[in-house]
C-alpha cells in the first residue's frame, strides 16, 4: 500500500511546483484525482488545474486546511508567516504539514501549529515539472517515520528523494534548488559557442541539453566519481583537455561554488526573514 493512501492531500499555493506534483501523483497512479484540493487566491488558476487533472479546488485555504491529513505548503517564504496565521489554528492534531518555501524552518513553522501536528520540510527543485526533480527532506520535532515515508513518496512521485539532517536544507536550496538556474546559464553559453563555430541555434541547443542530460545519467547510473568520468573523455593531446583548460583558466570550479555558497547565504536570510 501506498504511503501516501491514507491522505487526502492538500496544496496552499497552486504554482508550477504544486501542479508538478499534482501532475506526479495523479498520473503516476498515487493517489485518486478525487483525493486532491487546491487553494490559491485566483480563480483562473484553480479552473486550469482542475479542467487539467481533476483535481478540487478553493480559495479558501481554510477550509482545505480543515479537510487535508496531509496540507502541502506550497507558498513563497515572504508569505509564511501571513499563511500561518491564517490556518494555523484550523489545521488539526495529527495533520501532516510538508513545507517547500526555501529557508522556513520546521520549528518556525511547528510555533503556529497545535500541538500533535508533524511537520517535515522539503526542498525539491523545478525539473519536477518533468517528472525529474531532485527534493531534500528533513524531518520536524515530532515527525514520524511513516510521515517521512509520505512526505517521500510525495515527492518520488516527480523524481528522486534524499533524507537529510535539517540543517543541511539551506545547502540544498543553493546547490540543487537554485542548480537548475545555474545549468540553464551553462547551457546557454554552450549553445552560443555552438552558434559561433558554425551550428544552427536549433542544433546547437538540443546537443547541449542532450549532452548535459546524458552525462548526468551517466553519473548517476554509475556512480562513478565525476572526476573519473571526465578523464574518460579526455584523451592525452586531445580537444577535451584543451577545452577543459580554458574552463580551468576562467574559474568555472570557483565560480560554482561560490554561486552555490551564496544561495545557500540567501536561503538563510529569507528564513531569518519569515520569522
Amino acid at each position: 500500500m501506498s504511503a501516501l493512501a491514507a491522505h487526502t492531500i492538500g496544496f496552499v499555493g497552486a504554482g508550477n511546483m504544486a501542479e508538478a506534483l499534482i501532475r506526479g501523483l495523479v498520473r503516476g497512479g498515487h493517489v485518486p484525482a478525487s483525493r486532491i484540493v487546491a487553494s490559491a487566491p485566483r480563480r483562473d488558476r484553480l479552473d486550469e488545474l482542475k479542467t487539467a487533472y481533476g483535481v478540487d479546488v478553493t480559495t479558501d485555504n481554510r477550509e482545505l486546511a480543515k479537510r487535508c491529513g496531509l496540507v502541502v505548503l506550497s507558498i513563497k517564504p515572504q508569505i509564511m508567516d501571513k499563511v500561518l496565521r491564517e490556518v494555523g489554528d484550523v489545521i488539526q492534531s495529527g495533520t501532516l504539514v510538508v513545507s517547500i518555501a526555501a529557508g522556513v524552518d520546521t520549528e518556525t513553522i511547528e510555533e503556529a501549529l497545535a500541538e500533535g501536528v508533524r511537520v517535515v520540510r522539503a526542498m525539491p527543485n523545478t525539473p519536477a515539472l518533468v517528472g525529474a526533480g531532485a527534493t531534500a527532506i528533513a524531518p520536524g520535532k515530532h515527525a514520524s517515520e511513516s510521515d517521512l515515508a509520505a512526505a517521500k513518496a510525495l515527492f518520488d512521485a516527480v523524481g528522486i528523494t534524499v533524507q537529510l539532517d535539517e540543517s543541511h536544507l539551506d545547502a540544498v536550496t543553493g546547490l540543487s534548488g537554485s542548480g537548475p538556474a545555474y545549468i540553464f546559464l551553462i547551457l546557454e553559453a554552450l549553445a552560443d559557442a555552438g552558434v559561433k563555430v558554425g551550428l544552427s541555434r536549433r542544433n546547437a541547443q538540443r546537443l547541449a541539453a542532450q549532452t548535459v542530460m546524458g552525462s548526468a545519467k551517466l553519473l548517476l547510473e554509475t556512480d562513478e566519481h565525476p572526476g573519473r568520468l571526465k578523464d574518460m573523455v579526455t584523451s592525452p593531446g586531445g580537444t577535451a583537455i584543451a577545452g577543459l583548460h580554458t574552463l580551468e583558466e576562467g574559474g568555472l570550479r570557483t565560480t560554482l561554488i561560490n554561486a552555490v555558497e551564496t544561495a545557500t547565504k540567501r536561503a538563510r536570510e529569507l528564513g531569518r526573514g519569515s520569522k
